[in-house]
């Protein structure tokens, strides 16, 4: 049996040389939700390509009557928008469609529109006044052939060498859904509901969200798939493909259903060998659907369905209640499945906070791995995803907001940032919490509290600090906003029967300290083992543990809750750690300031600095606990700090 012993500081022999400060990102409540408003929240961006009259309505309902085709990207029909006025004064009706597209008729509560004026990709309607708490619907018929090529597509056409099928898809994220269909792209504004009806020739099937009421005869060798939806929905998650599909459905029965089920609906390619191939791919989204449901709260749309439906696209996209799949590895089904509660259910306020969406579907694949596939999955699942993290020295989770645009949508998406990254603290949240009960109650807390609706990376740390009744002000300042990961460089010995350890944490890029919870293991000269729980909350700290066994080898983070490079773990001398001259240095390797610790005071010590070859570049009186040595001006290289006083001599080797 393992132990988890949390163990106290003893003394602190060395104080932070700068401290962190987080005062802009405390909220004092939950943001629930967020209609479209006179006073838009300050986190809802006003994106400079975006008219600001688009946040004078609230959209309550879509319905989307299109016309499409797996061979062409070609799409156009009529577009109904259901809204509520919330500004003051509406004159103006303001849509987004791409200006590549045509326009043919707008009416607006029943009424012709004359004419409208392009912006860019806006369309603005001058309409009779309304008040704030008016309702309108305005229909729209547009048509045309939208621009394509790349990942973010709003919509694409290919071709499936291997199973000979054409198919079309669309990928609205995070700015495309104008180049497809007239809306608002606004993450705060989520329709309450929305119905797709997809028009497309006889030989091919139309798959999209909610549930397929009915399949209807348009004569000419076209039928109309008719699929609705009565959850809420973020614009960018409104789709369709299209193709020579077969259906393929199933059921989940998760725990919580008792006797019922959840519709697990698949358009996959009509073709002999294709179900063959893959059905044990698409099963296992089954025993995902059922985790998940227990890990979390109960799957959010169990009243429609969930399914994938497949195209050549390079991975998949969430689409709520129909994936888009371009495979169905174990991975991909996890990530995309679990965006269904963290992404769908509960969606991003801004796109800064990516990480409600990417970091939390992440983390739900490494459930998966864990729960369904063992231990050992889910822990090499997660250090390639630490590894990942450290494989760059910088880079925060949350996005500031001069980095959101449509030129620069792969920082939203940066797979070591937003994902890994973002995976990764959930992880070791988990670890500082301490307690899975509790950590999973944080995370069904946070989807009740802000179902079919929006929320930011503070939403969330609000809940958890709710939860846990613990103050995550400073772990969201180091890991959320701040950049980087910790370093270690680890000295230890026993004297007598206490153990003693001096962990030096240095970090790789602007925040200079990491306050956390790190594991050791301790291996005993018989045979068995311990790990202890140590919170450093300095750059250099000393901790004493009294034990009755003698202490072999010491491990930093067994089981890889933490993302961290350990540089070095050294057995200490007990004469030298103990005596006056015992110092500390980081970082190590150092590119200008070097920083001195001492664990005891003395007024008589001196540094000398030598290169490699053996010349003295510096000498100096050190009279401070802590103190620091500028080498900036130095040549790269090995050098060799020796440190003198009565006592004694102490050498360190520093590489710059």
């Amino acid at each position: 049996m393992r132990k988890f012993i949390l163990i106290f500081i003893l003394f602190i022999i060395f104080q932070p040389l700068m401290s962190q400060n987080n005062d802009l990102h405390v909220h004092d409540r939950y943001c629930r939700h967020y209609p479209e408003q006179a006073e838009t929240p300050s986190f809802a961006y006003r994106n400079d390509w975006q008219s600001d009259l688009v946040h004078d309505y609230d959209v309550t309902f879509y319905f989307l009557d299109i016309a499409v085709s797996s061979t062409s990207i070609q799409v156009g029909g009529t577009i109904e928008i259901h809204a509520t006025v919330v500004a003051e004064n509406f004159e103006t009706f303001a849509f987004e469609l791409n200006a590549s597209l045509s326009l043919d008729a707008v009416t607006f509560n029943g009424v012709a529109a004359d004419s409208w004026t392009w912006e860019g990709d806006n369309v603005l309607v001058d309409v009779p006044a309304l008040e704030a708490g008016d309702t309108f619907i305005a229909t729209i018929t547009y048509g045309g052939t939208p621009p394509t090529g790349g990942f973010f597509s709003g919509i694409t056409n290919d071709y499936s060498n291997a199973w000979q099928k054409d198919v079309t898809w669309t990928l609205s994220e995070p700015f495309a859904a104008k180049d497809w269909w007239p809306n608002k792209q606004v993450l705060t504004d989520k329709a309450d509901s929305v119905w797709v009806f997809l028009t497309t020739t006889d030989t091919e099937m139309a798959g999209s969200q909610g549930l397929l009421t009915n399949v209807s005869d348009m004569g000419n060798n076209q039928l109309r798939y008719e699929w609705k939806s009565n959850y809420p929905i973020a614009y960018y998650l409104i789709s369709f493909a299209v193709s020579d599909y077969q259906d393929y459905s199933i059921y989940a029965k998760p725990d919580g259903l008792e006797n019922d089920s959840v519709l697990v609906q698949n358009f996959v390619y009509n073709h002999p060998n294709y179900l063959n191939t893959y059905q044990d791919d698409i099963d296992a989204v089954v025993p995902m659907i059922e985790l998940f449901s227990d890990l979390y709260i109960m799957y959010p749309f169990k009243d429609e369905k969930y399914g994938h439906a497949i195209t050549q696209l390079g991975g998949g996209m969430e689409h709520q209640t129909m994936s888009t799949m371009g495979s169905f590895s174990f991975n991909l089904v996890a990530h995309e499945l679990g965006h269904m509660w963290f992404g769908d259910n509960v969606t991003c306020a801004t796109w800064s906070d990516i990480w409600i969406n990417e970091g939390f579907a992440t983390y739900s694949n490494y459930l998966a791995q864990e729960k369904l596939n063992g231990w050992n999955s889910g822990q090499n699942f997660m250090v390639g995803t630490q590894n990942n993290v450290i494989s760059s020295p910088g880079g925060s989770v949350y996005i500031p907001e001069s980095e959101i645009s449509p030129d620069n949508v792969w920082r939203i998406f940066n797979g070591r940032l937003s994902y890994d990254k973002g995976a990764a603290i959930i992880h070791l949240l988990r670890h500082e919490v301490n307690n899975d009960t509790i950590f999973f109650e944080i995370m069904n807390s946070f989807q009740a509290a802000f179902k079919d609706s929006t929320a930011t990376g503070e939403d969330f740390r609000m809940v958890a600090e709710e939860v846990a009744e613990m103050d995550l002000e400073q772990f969201f300042s180091q890991w959320y906003y701040g950049e980087g990961y910790p370093k270690y460089d680890i000295e230890w010995y026993m004297f007598n029967e206490t153990f003693n350890l001096y962990a030096t944490q240095t970090t790789s890029s602007s925040t200079p300290l990491f306050q956390m919870t790190m594991d050791y293991k301790l291996n005993f000269s018989d045979g068995t083992d311990t790990t202890i729980r140590l919170y450093q909350e300095e750059n250099v700290q000393h901790f004493a543990l009294n034990l009755n066994k003698t202490v072999t080898s010491v491990q930093v983070d067994p089981d890889n809750w933490t993302f961290e490079r350990v540089n070095s773990i050294v057995v200490g001398n007990n004469a030298e750690v103990n005596s006056e001259n015992y110092f500390s240095v980081y970082p190590n390797p150092v590119n200008n300031l070097l920083n001195i610790s001492f664990t005891k005071a003395n007024e008589t010590r001196t540094l000398v600095l030598r290169n490699a070859a053996g010349q003295i570049v510096a000498n100096k009186q050190l009279s401070e606990l802590n103190n620091q040595l500028d080498m900036g001006a130095l040549p790269k290289g090995i050098y060799f700090i020796e440190i003198y006083s009565p006592s004694g001599r102490s050498v360190k080797k520093i590489v710059k």
